[in-house]
């Protein structure tokens, strides 16, 4: 236990530093880089690039075409027979939040002006009860009714988490708060954190309901095994990517800003197989691929919540991606939404720290679903 605490603190220690060494190493102040709320714009983002933009999406395809064709095609018997359990009663009351919440979100009541720029919370708080309400209805049960204490936990660690990611931006500025001038840095805090607080319910939540899908889990099995991806020279070398590429934010933030969402998975990972470790990659050398692929379905598909709730409410950010900033779905420009795949792997990792589990068992709600 105190082995597992110390590498927490030390991937912590590490994850917060590296990229201000990159801003001491660049002769930056740091000040600007901590700016709570953040208001100030320090990075020039490079203008629209096609061969950026084809190149990245040809990489893109390369890496996701093929599961998700496999995902398209592939059939298992009895995948749309009845469960025969009806929504839970509590479910609903997750359709009416989220129903009530969007609609507030949307709209500009005069009444409801002073709270307009707080509906991101309850909107995400209703789709936190209807996903797990969907997984009692295939399964009989989800963390909400199974690990409700565990569910509980993940939204203070949530919080932590995003705050993460919020830091990393200050180095790359890809993306900005509207409505948020009139709030002081305690103000924006407190806020802010509440609302971070739903993303890890509401990915491990959607996680769990796709794992319920025979399908899903079938798509994912029997594909190439990459033992290589469990050996300690990755490890070593996953570190050296991490690292440096934590430390480049600051320097090369334009071409180096996918790494926002890949650098912190490969770095704890790589330790983590440097360790001895079993890692999310870990069943990758056995050819199932579904501690990967499920996750990084559930992150693009609670991204696309995000992106489509926050579009039109009055607190709400917008992108400034450099070389691929076009072809907009929502605020996000197309290509920025394969973010969200290595973001759902980062999302079970960072849960998983909190269990001896990932919060999920793709082999338990298969068998549960076989049996109904």
């Amino acid at each position: 236990m105190l082995r597992k605490v110390a590498q927490i603190v030390c991937l912590v220690v590490l994850l917060l530093a590296l990229p201000l060494v990159g801003v001491f190493l660049n002769g930056q102040p740091i000040a600007r880089y901590l700016e709570l709320p953040p208001l100030t714009e320090y990075v020039a983002h490079a203008p629209f690039s096609w061969p950026v933009f084809l190149g990245l999406t040809l990489v893109i395809l390369v890496v996701a075409a093929p599961a998700l064709g496999r995902l398209a095609t592939v059939r298992v018997s009895g995948e749309h027979v009845s469960t025969r359990r009806p929504f839970p009663i509590w479910g609903w009351g997750g359709v009416l939040l989220v129903a009530a919440a969007w609609t507030l979100a949307w709209t500009r009541f005069p009444w409801f002006a002073g709270m307009q720029p707080f509906t991101f919370t309850p909107l995400w708080l209703g789709y936190i009860i209807v996903i797990n309400a969907l997984t009692v209805r295939r399964t009989g049960s989800s963390m909400l009714t199974r690990r409700p204490g565990y569910l509980l936990a993940l939204f203070p660690l949530s919080a932590a988490f995003w705050w993460f990611f919020e830091y990393l931006n200050r180095f790359v500025q890809n993306w900005h708060y509207h409505g948020i001038r009139e709030f002081s840095g305690g103000e924006y805090a407190f806020h802010a954190t509440v609302s971070f607080s739903t993303v890890l319910p509401a990915v491990m939540g959607t996680v769990e309901w796709l794992s319920s899908y025979p399908s899903m889990n079938k798509a994912f099995q029997n594909l190439p095994s990459l033992g290589i991806m469990q050996t300690k020279r990755v490890g070593a070398l996953g570190v050296m990517i991490g690292a440096g590429g934590l430390m480049g934010l600051a320097i090369w933030p334009d071409y180096l800003f996918p790494l926002v969402w890949t650098a912190p998975l490969i770095l704890i990972t790589a330790i983590q197989a440097l360790a001895g470790q079993k890692t999310i990659f870990s069943e990758l050398q056995y050819g199932d691929w579904r501690r990967v692929g499920v996750p990084a379905l559930a992150g693009l598909c609670c991204g696309f919540f995000w992106e489509l709730w926050n579009v039109n409410s009055q607190a709400h950010w917008e992108y400034t991606i450099p070389f691929v900033h076009r072809f907009l779905v929502f605020e996000m420009p197309l290509l920025g939404y394969a973010g969200y795949l290595p973001f759902g792997l980062e999302c079970v990792v960072v849960a998983g720290l909190l269990a001896d589990h990932a919060g999920y068992d793709p082999d338990k709600p298969l068998q549960k679903t076989d049996q109904a």
